[in-house]
């Protein structure tokens, strides 16, 4: 059962968090290129705010939700 549980340790450490190990050894280089995969999610994040921000205007011009008061219970 020990060998079991020394080799989910190896997967994980040597296997699943090599990427880990990567960027920080690619932080110890250069500051930018260890920040360049932070900027490129958060554009990805804008990228999918504004088409949602966009499918959003496009309905509310289509008239397609129903605004009385009574559409909600919360209400």
């Amino acid at each position: 059962m020990k060998d079991f549980f020394y080799g989910i340790e190896d997967l994980f450490v040597n296997v699943l968090f090599a990427p880990f190990d990567a960027l920080r050894a690619l932080e110890l280089e250069s500051w930018f290129s260890a920040n360049i995969i932070s900027w490129i999610f958060s554009i990805i994040g804008l990228v999918a705010f504004v088409y949602w921000m966009m499918q959003l205007a496009k309905y509310n011009s289509n008239n397609e939700e129903d605004k009385s008061v009574t559409a909600h219970s919360y209400l």
